[in-house]
């Protein structure tokens, strides 16, 4: 299908820019310019961040009923449009349709949840210790207009989850999406605009993001950030935000280690962790990357997984048969290329991969290294792509030492048989989310959110809500 050029939304209408400057859309299978997104400018933000205001009026004012009659008459209208949506987000992003199609529906799922949450939003009240007379309420009010910034390798899902939380609370959000990946946001919008949510409610804007959220998150305007990206970013939009006293969610970097114990069932563990970390070719800030296994299964797990790596269809992601997309860009085929020069000068040992793929778009082969010393940088920083890096343990004791080595705590594996080794993987390894003997599987009525320096703040669950929400008491003396 023709792919669409995508235009600002403010004030509840499709526009372009004040000044008409635009941004190219590229391919990252064929490396072609496929479209163009609008460019916003400051006196962009400035009407979009009035228009949030405006928004939030309306939408607090209305019952939390007739909200979530609107958020699930949203959700019907993506559900129907999941096909068209996937192969947008396919064009633009990389990721095999399979997946486009399903981060579509889970976002239906996740709209629908919420919508139903906020029905949950209750206060209480709470008995005078001195004075019956007195009433004591503790009421849960919506925060405000958020500003929520999100990035390019789930385009939708990232903006669902701040969607769905800060609407189900009665709050309005402006959302700045990434500029490689404009149209399939764009689409997500597009379902809230036509099942009735008031102008100023959902905005919609794209640019240079450095100028959008210094403009933003200062402006009086808004009174909650949440942002989703990298962890020095992330550290730099908190600071900004606190220096305004504005309430912060972020979802920042991992390094999620995989633990398998001499007891793991080797096949299940390359399994789901394999699929694990190839899906989106491994561009998933949960994607397993620290594979620490022990020395008694260290060589059938890396034969295994190098054979699963190799035997995967990489290709162009509208391809039916295609199982592993295309990197986002050709900086991550060089951070690719840096990583695995470097973990190999250091004594790793590579099982298959490790090269660029064709000569058109930014295509990696599933790489797996073995043998990965503790000071290569793809032990220390995040690859964020399709590199699984193996190192072997002795005791258990040294793995989950190693998995909290790092500043990271977002998610974490394990595998294992034994009850024992599952319980102290569990409540030793300092991650937000771990998985054991079984791939990441999250949902809307889970919390989703790192420990330590992978962020702060809950993106599902009913505790995604709080974050939205200003909590007051209020006592009333009735004489």
């Amino acid at each position: 299908m023709t792919y669409p050029d995508t235009r600002l939304f403010i004030d509840g209408q499709w526009c372009d820019a004040a000044d008409g400057q635009t941004l190219p859309v590229v391919n990252p299978a064929t490396g072609a310019e496929i479209g163009r997104v609008a460019r916003a400018g400051k006196a962009d933000l400035e009407r979009a961040a009035q228009a949030a205001q405006k928004g939030f009026e309306a939408w607090r004012a209305m019952t939390p009923a007739a909200r979530a009659k609107i958020m699930r008459r949203a959700a019907a209208l993506l559900g129907e449009r999941a096909d068209r949506i996937a192969s947008i987000m396919t064009q633009e992003q990389g990721k095999p349709l399979a997946e486009s199609r399903g981060e579509v529906l889970a976002a239906v799922d996740i709209i629908e949840w919420f919508a139903d949450e906020g029905m949950r939003v209750y206060g209480r009240l709470v008995p005078s210790r001195n004075d019956l007379s007195i009433r004591q309420m503790v009421i849960k009010d919506p925060v405000g207009p958020v500003a929520a910034f999100t990035p390019w390798n789930f385009p939708i899902n990232q903006l669902v989850r701040k969607l769905g939380a800060a609407l189900a609370a009665g709050c309005s959000v402006l959302a700045k999406a990434a500029e490689e990946t404009p149209a399939a946001p764009a689409a997500l919008v597009r379902v809230f605009e036509e099942a009735g949510v008031p102008a100023g409610v959902v905005g919609l804007v794209y640019g240079d993001p450095a100028e959008i959220s210094s403009y933003l998150i200062p402006h009086p305007v808004i009174r909650k950030v949440t942002f989703t990206g990298s962890t020095p970013v992330g550290k730099q939009l908190a600071a900004l935000a606190s220096a305004h006293m504005k309430r912060v969610t972020m979802e920042l970097g991992g390094h999620a280690p995989v633990i398998v114990c001499e007891d793991a069932d080797v096949e299940l563990a390359v399994r789901s962790a394999g699929a694990a970390k190839f899906r989106n070719a491994g561009q998933v800030c949960i994607s397993p990357t620290r594979f620490l296994v022990h020395e008694s299964v260290a060589t059938r797990f890396a034969e295994a997984m190098a054979a699963h790596a190799a035997g995967l269809r990489v290709g162009d992601g509208l391809q039916p048969t295609t199982q592993m997309g295309p990197l986002a860009n050709s900086r991550r085929l060089s951070a690719m290329q840096d990583l695995v020069q470097d973990a190999q000068a250091k004594g790793a040992a590579l099982m298959t991969g490790g090269k660029q793929m064709g000569e058109a778009g930014n295509f990696w082969a599933p790489t797996v290294l073995a043998d990965v010393p503790l000071d290569a940088k793809v032990f220390n920083d995040e690859p964020f792509g399709p590199v699984a890096a193996i190192r072997p343990f002795s005791r258990l004791e040294d793995a989950i030492a190693e998995a909290n080595r790092l500043p990271f705590g977002l998610a974490g594996y394990g595998f294992t048989s034994s009850l024992k080794n599952a319980d102290l993987l569990a409540r030793h390894v300092e991650v937000g989310m771990m998985w054991i003997n079984m791939p990441a599987i999250t949902s809307a009525e889970l919390p989703f959110g790192g420990l330590k320096d992978s962020g702060y703040g809950s993106e599902g669950g009913p505790e995604a809500l709080e974050a939205y929400l200003n909590v007051r008491t209020v006592a009333v003396m009735n004489r």
